[in-house]
């Protein structure tokens, strides 16, 4: 995901006095200051530079505190960019640019604005219960909520250190993980109150996506990283330590589906989709007749298998991702995530905000 920052660019600066005049009355003229004498011309041209010169100033010296970061309500705020979402009961949450978060409760039909205190790009979010959730972006800015979504405090950023985190998850209330990019990867044992950070594998790869899957009765989840380059991480001990696991491709992967703890659907780059069923030993390639890229999977309460990307790709699997069957919105629109709804429903999130889409048999 390409990052989306604002930097100072200090050749907007006004130059010493005697070089200013010249350059900032080409680009600063209202459109009737040409018929203004030569003394008019140069006390408007004076007052502009003060006024410049104080605005600087005061965007250099007023603590950032001051400065207005939340993220704005905006009433077509439902048809942003949105990148992810997730459903707790009957409450939907999703995430995306300006720092914008919504909330729905009856299932994507109409939507409310969340209190946000950042305009950071938003990339995933994980609720643990109706009440308790998490959501991350750029600026490696990590948030919480403690009712449900409606507001959220920042528990974590290091803008300094350029650097999105695009997952996260929590196994419980107090341990959790979220991952970006460069390898990126922080986990916490307090809900948040602090993060550690944790070396993945030998190389500072995009750790695009979170991937957990139940091992079974008494055993600990097994999770799973979706990375760039074909790489594909395994973890048995929650994120403790990680363990390459084969990879069919070498292009990057940028969702999945665990069916299990050792049934696995990989969606990536090209229309690729593979399937495991030993936990990554050994792949098989599902034909998409796609070749747009895919970014991620879910499972209906059918059983149903839906995965969606780019190009308005959407293809369903009704024997375990053996098959799909490809189709494309009219529109075309990127899909970056989709929750599944009831009625043989799903919520799609992506460029153009969020979608209902009703699958047929």
């Amino acid at each position: 995901m390409s990052r989306t920052s604002v930097y100072w660019n200090p050749s907007n600066l006004p130059e010493p006095e005697g070089k200013a005049t010249p350059r900032l009355s080409g680009r600063f003229r209202f459109d009737g200051e040409r018929s203004r004498s030569p003394g008019q011309r140069n006390t408007v041209g004076l007052t502009r530079i003060i006024s410049i010169v104080l605005t600087w100033w005061l965007l250099l010296m007023v603590p950032s505190s001051l400065i207005a970061k939340e993220a704005a309500v905006m009433p077509l705020a439902g048809d942003s960019l949105l990148l992810d979402g997730t459903a707790v009961g009957s409450r939907v949450v999703v995430v995306g640019e300006r720092g914008h978060i919504l909330i729905s409760e009856d299932e994507g039909m109409t939507w409310r604005q969340a209190q946000v205190p950042t305009r950071a790009l938003l990339t995933a979010i994980h609720m643990h219960d109706e009440q308790t959730g998490w959501a991350v972006g750029h600026d490696a800015i990590i948030l919480r909520t403690v009712d449900g979504g409606e507001s959220w405090d920042i528990i974590h950023e290091a803008p300094e250190e350029e650097l999105p985190l695009l997952d996260v998850w929590f196994l419980d209330e107090s341990r959790g993980i979220a991952i970006g990019a460069y390898g990126y990867f922080l986990a916490t044992e307090d809900g948040g109150e602090t993060w550690n950070f944790r070396p993945v594998g030998d190389e500072d790869l995009h750790l695009n996506a979170l991937i957990p899957a139940l091992a079974g009765e008494g055993g600990s989840p097994r999770l799973f990283i979706a990375a760039e380059t074909g790489v594909v991480y395994r973890s048995d001990d929650i994120g403790k330590t990680w363990d390459t696991v084969p990879s069919p491709y070498a292009g990057s992967w940028f969702g999945g589906l665990a069916l299990d703890g050792n049934r696995l659907i990989l969606t990536g780059l090209r229309g690729h989709v593979f399937r495991t069923e030993d936990g990554g030993e050994n792949w098989t390639e599902v034909v998409t007749g796609t070749q747009a890229t895919l970014t991620g999977a879910v499972r209906l309460p059918s059983g149903k298998i839906v995965m969606t990307g780019l190009e308005g790709s959407v293809l369903t699997s009704s024997d375990g991702g053996l098959t799909v069957k490809s189709s494309n919105l009219p529109t075309r629109q990127g899909i970056s995530s989709a929750l599944p709804l009831g009625n043989e429903s799903v919520l799609l999130i992506g460029e153009f905000g969020t979608s209902r889409l009703r699958l047929e048999d």
